[in-house]
């Protein structure tokens, strides 16, 4: 257990009743959650702290003993007026989950943060219950486990159903379950699967999804707007006109403006991703112009592009160009 002031680790003072001291917690859990800081080792183990002060904070009768003798009251061997004592692994373990002091994953996606916490305080210790030598441990929640899922560039952009084979630990059989990746979910983003994680004496964990979007020749996703190149002739560049090119719902024909330049980007509106689990909000579909430059030209087309190219001239120094 860690030495610090679980009052000063929550940031409430001493005499912080129990609604005070949750909604700090939830704000500092849900600040420091390695889901939102994924890498960052000091913001995880601000939340391990901050989930060991809560657990102590929140059980009557662990606070009592907190404010009356502190964190040795959690200490192997402690036994306050020689009473009774506690055994040091019964608290030493504090988290989400098993007794190895790792954390569940939570995400906070598309939940509320009152449907997060729900989860979240569902599967924390509960009260100690101490009596005679130690403290009879409360039934813990099995760990979440994390896998990854790929898809394709058109499953992701427009949702697909998959069936996976799953085999817990010591089993024999693989269990199969279906698995719904919804239209416009993202590279990196993971799916929860609530109960299909490792067991445990309260419950199964979850099964974390993360997903993984194959590329598709030809387009690049950015979000939910796509980018594409198209090639047109030069003269199509010059006294503009139309250009077919494919896009998410099939082919469109691209207007181009007469003296497009090769590189400029031509925007088509509500042609892109839609926003997950928000069908009516879609990004766009970038073109990206590239100019055809003509070979094996004739001997007269290399006349007229001569004469062309002298006419330009002629129209710079004019001008002043």
């Amino acid at each position: 257990m860690s030495k610090k002031d679980y009052y000063q680790v929550l940031g409430v003072g001493r005499d912080a009743d129990e609604k005070t001291i949750k909604k700090a917690f939830r704000k500092l859990a849900k600040k420091y959650h390695p889901d939102t800081n994924p890498g960052d080792e000091q913001a995880e183990k601000r939340f391990k702290e901050v989930n060991e002060a809560y657990d102590v904070l929140s059980d009557e009768k662990k606070r009592k003993l907190y404010d009356q003798y502190g964190s040795a009251a959690f200490e192997e061997g402690f036994q306050p007026g020689g009473g009774f004592g506690f055994n040091g692994q019964d608290f030493g373990n504090f988290g989400f989950g098993g007794g190895n002091g790792s954390y569940q994953s939570f995400h906070f996606g598309g939940q509320g943060a009152e449907d997060i916490f729900g989860d979240l305080f569902g599967s924390m210790f509960g009260g100690a219950g101490a009596a005679g030598a130690g403290a009879r441990r409360s039934p813990s929640r099995g760990r979440d486990v994390t896998s990854m899922i790929e898809v394709s560039f058109d499953e992701a952009v427009f949702g697909c159903d998959k069936t996976l084979q799953i085999r817990g630990d010591g089993q024999n059989t693989a269990q199969s379950v279906k698995v719904h990746i919804p239209a416009g979910i993202e590279d990196g983003k993971s799916i929860r699967l609530r109960g299909k994680g490792a067991p445990g004496s309260a419950g199964n964990g979850d099964l974390l999804l993360k997903v993984k979007i194959r590329e598709k020749p030809g387009f690049t996703r950015k979000g939910q707007d796509i980018y594409t190149t198209a090639s047109i002739p030069f003269t199509t560049a010059v006294f503009g006109g139309e250009a077919i090119v494919e896009t998410i719902d099939g082919r469109v024909n691209l207007k181009i403006p007469a003296g497009t330049q090769s590189g400029k980007k031509i925007r088509l509106r509500g042609k892109g991703v839609q926003k997950m689990n928000q069908p009516s909000q879609r990004g766009d579909h970038f073109v990206t112009i590239q100019i055809e430059v003509p070979s094996g030209l004739s001997a007269e087309a290399v006349r007229k592009l001569r004469e062309f190219e002298q006419i330009c001239r002629q129209d710079a120094a004019k001008s002043g160009n």
